[in-house]
């Protein structure tokens, strides 16, 4: 796929009158957060460029709190990224280190290209026990970029949170292998409900009814049912304002990581060692010598499973919020 009117082929590679560079990591919103120390540093790095971000189009208001960026609409690997060969300056894969995000990359014929070491172009090896923020700040240096992988703050979003100072249980997750029961969620939020605290649930549409029913079980009125309710911005507001974030290793808890919202993380079939917070008013809970680590499952991981009501509720007296 081809754009035109503002590419130009040729050497200057210039786009509205700067160099492009692109980054791919069509991914999801975790996936972005965990990125920000890269991205932050490919900012200061090329400040004269024009950077943008391939990643599918529901992410552009969170990528809006990076700052700095544009969104390339892209969905996954399934189609080329949508810029003419020779256009972009600087190619930055930030997706993987496979052939198909390799070839991606590689097909846009950049001056510079940053990523693994693939067949295609040369890097640093892939490192699996890395650190995800770890993980890409290595990157950039292994290519001559100065970065800090604890540079995770975003920006505030432009809009209010809508419950300034709520305890968010953030219900939903994008797998069942990361799914808590809804009947501990409840009992949790029962628990902080009778000790003073505002609490709401949040989630994405398709979680809608999965919050409804933690609502529904822990006895409190419909409107604390926010999830559906917000758009991504207002997410991030919630977050950023919010008491305390309990939720699975989601989007939910990379925002609260982000603006330093206090936060009590349970972890399912993915290692923290991999995805968890930075150092800061943070708890993980799991218990690592069950996990079966298969994320795509339909049934909660049992490292996740065996997470109890007690645990989180004295996780959240740990962070001083009891």
């Amino acid at each position: 796929m081809s754009r035109t009117g503002d590419l130009h082929k040729g050497e200057d590679r210039l786009i509205d009158g700067k160099p492009e560079l692109l980054v791919l990591r069509a991914l999801k919103l975790g996936d972005l957060l965990v990125a920000v120390p890269a991205l932050k540093a490919l900012r200061r790095e090329f400040p004269g460029h024009r950077l943008r971000y391939a990643a599918q189009g529901w992410l552009s208001e969170a990528l809006g709190l990076v700052g700095g960026y544009e969104l390339l609409p892209t969905h996954g690997l399934d189609e080329p990224l949508a810029m003419d060969p020779g256009a972009v300056d600087v190619a930055v894969n930030l997706h993987g280190s496979g052939p198909e995000s390799a070839g991606r990359v590689a097909a846009l014929e950049a001056r510079r290209t940053i990523g693994h070491k693939s067949d295609f172009f040369d890097g640093p090896p892939w490192r699996p026990e890395l650190h995800e923020r770890e993980r890409w700040v290595r990157l950039l240096e292994w290519h001559g970029i100065e970065a800090d992988p604890l540079d995770v703050h975003l920006e505030r979003p432009h809009v209010p949170s809508p419950v300034p100072g709520a305890t968010v249980l953030h219900v939903g997750a994008a797998y069942g292998s990361r799914l808590w029961p809804a009947d501990r969620f409840a009992a949790v939020a029962r628990e902080l409900d009778q000790a003073g605290h505002h609490v709401v649930f949040t989630g994405g549409a398709s979680e809608k009814d999965r919050a409804a029913e933690v609502c529904r079980l822990a006895g409190l009125p419909d409107e604390a049912v926010l999830a559906s309710r917000l758009g991504l911005a207002e997410f991030a507001a919630t977050i950023a304002d919010a008491k305390v974030v309990v939720s699975a290793d989601t989007g939910a808890a990379h925002l609260a990581s982000a603006y330093g919202t206090p936060s009590v993380v349970l972890f399912g079939p993915a290692p923290p060692e991999i995805w968890g917070p930075p150092p800061g008013p943070h708890t993980v809970l799991t218990y690592a010598e069950l996990r079966l680590g298969e994320t795509f499952a339909d049934r909660p991981d049992p490292a996740l499973l065996a997470v109890t009501v007690p645990d989180v509720m004295a996780a959240v007296r740990g962070l001083g919020l009891l």
